[in-house]
C-alpha cells in the first residue's frame, strides 16, 4: 500500500471542503482499504467520515430515510425497514459476513466496485482500471459477468445486493457536492460501461453521498432471490428483488430488479409492463424473461446466466404471487 495521509474531519461540511481540495472519502473501508492494498486506487489523502452526522435512519413523512453512514447491519435491523422495507433487509442479509455488514455502510455500498477478476489483476488489461488498455474478461474466465448492458469496453457485473433492493423500491440517493444537494433516483445512479468504464456512477468530484431516502411502503409481497454457488459470503450469479402485489388473482404492481446480471442493478419496466394487470402463469413468465432477456449476450462461461436468470424470475415470480393472492 502507498504512504496516504488521513484526515479526520469533524463535520459533514468539512469533509466536503477536503473532497473539493481533492481527497477520497472513507467510512468502513470494506471495499477501498481492499483497493488500497492492490494499488488498484492510490489516493495521497483520505477524509474519514466517521465524525459526520449521517449515521441516522429517520422516518421522512411517510418513507424514511438513510443515512449514508448507517451500516448495513443496523439498516438491516431496524424494525421500519423489517416490517414496511423487507425487501431491503433482505437483500442486506444476503450480502457478505455478519462482521463485514458491521463496518459496511449504505453510502459506502452503493458506490463498491466491481469483483472482476481482470480488475483486481494489474498483470491484466482492464479499461475500467486502467483506460484504453483493453478488456481481458471478453475472451478470458468470464463466468461471473455481465450479460446485460455491457460494451465493447467492459462486461463487468455490478456485484452488490443492497443497491438492487433499493432499485426496486425506488429509492433516492440524496447527495451533497460543489453544486449543492442533489436528489438522484436509484434507476439514474449507476452508469453502464459504453465506452468509459473506469466511472461507475454519476457523483461529481467533491460529490458526497449523506442518504438513500426510501418512499412510502407499497404494502406488496416483497421477496429477495439470490442465486450463488455457495449458501453464505458468495456473490450471486443472479439476484432477483420483487416487490408485487395481486388484486383479484391478477398482478396490479410490480417492480423487478436483478443483480449480478447487468453490468449495473437491472431493472426493466417493459417486462413488468407484460406482467402487470396479467394472471400468473408459468407462460407469462416466461414471456416476461424473453422481454428481459431479448438483448443478453454471454462470453462464452456466463452463456448459463441467461436460462439462469428466466428460471430465478419465474420461481420469484411464482412465490409472491401465490403469497399475494387476493
Amino acid at each position: 500500500m502507498k504512504p496516504f495521509a488521513l484526515d479526520h474531519r469533524a463535520s459533514t461540511e468539512t469533509a466536503l471542503q477536503a473532497l473539493a481540495q481533492g481527497a477520497t472519502a472513507i467510512a468502513g473501508g470494506t471495499n477501498l482499504v481492499d483497493l488500497m492494498k492492490l494499488q488498484i486506487t492510490t489516493p495521497e489523502r483520505l477524509v474519514s467520515l466517521k465524525h459526520a452526522a449521517l449515521g441516522e435512519i429517520a422516518q421522512d413523512g411517510d418513507g424514511l430515510t438513510i443515512g449514508a453512514l448507517v451500516t448495513n447491519a443496523d439498516c438491516a435491523a431496524d424494525m421500519r425497514v423489517r416490517e414496511h422495507w423487507p425487501l431491503l433487509a433482505k437483500a442486506i442479509l444476503a450480502g457478505a459476513s455478519p462482521q463485514l455488514r458491521n463496518r459496511a455502510t449504505t453510502g459506502g455500498n452503493l458506490c463498491q466496485r466491481t469483483r472482476c477478476g481482470y480488475f483486481y489483476d494489474t498483470s491484466q488489461a482492464c479499461n475500467k482500471r486502467d483506460p484504453g488498455s483493453g478488456c481481458a474478461a471478453r475472451n478470458g474466465f468470464n463466468r461471473i459477468h455481465a450479460v446485460l448492458g455491457t460494451s465493447d469496453a467492459c462486461i463487468a457485473t455490478y456485484p452488490g445486493d443492497m443497491a438492487v433492493a433499493m432499485l426496486a423500491l425506488d429509492a433516492v440517493v440524496l447527495t451533497e457536492g460543489p453544486a449543492g444537494p442533489r436528489e438522484i433516483p436509484m434507476a439514474q445512479f449507476h452508469l453502464k460501461p459504453g465506452d468509459n468504464p473506469s466511472r461507475d456512477n454519476v457523483l461529481e468530484a467533491g460529490e458526497l453521498i449523506v442518504a438513500v431516502r426510501l418512499p412510502a411502503p407499497t404494502g406488496g409481497v416483497q421477496i429477495y432471490r439470490k442465486v450463488r454457488d455457495r449458501a453464505s459470503y458468495a456473490f450471486a450469479l443472479v439476484s432477483v428483488a420483487v416487490d408485487l402485489t395481486m388484486e383479484e388473482g391478477r398482478i396490479a404492481r410490480c417492480a423487478v430488479a436483478f443483480g449480478s446480471l447487468g453490468t449495473v442493478p437491472w431493472r426493466d419496466q417493459q417486462m413488468e409492463q407484460v406482467l402487470i394487470g396479467e394472471t400468473p402463469s408459468p407462460v407469462l413468465f416466461a414471456r416476461a424473461a424473453d422481454v428481459l432477456l431479448k438483448d443478453a449476450q454471454g462470453f462464452g462461461e456466463n452463456d448459463f446466466k441467461i436460462p439462469l436468470a428466466a428460471r430465478a424470475l419465474a420461481a420469484t415470480l411464482n412465490d409472491a404471487t401465490r403469497t399475494g393472492k387476493a
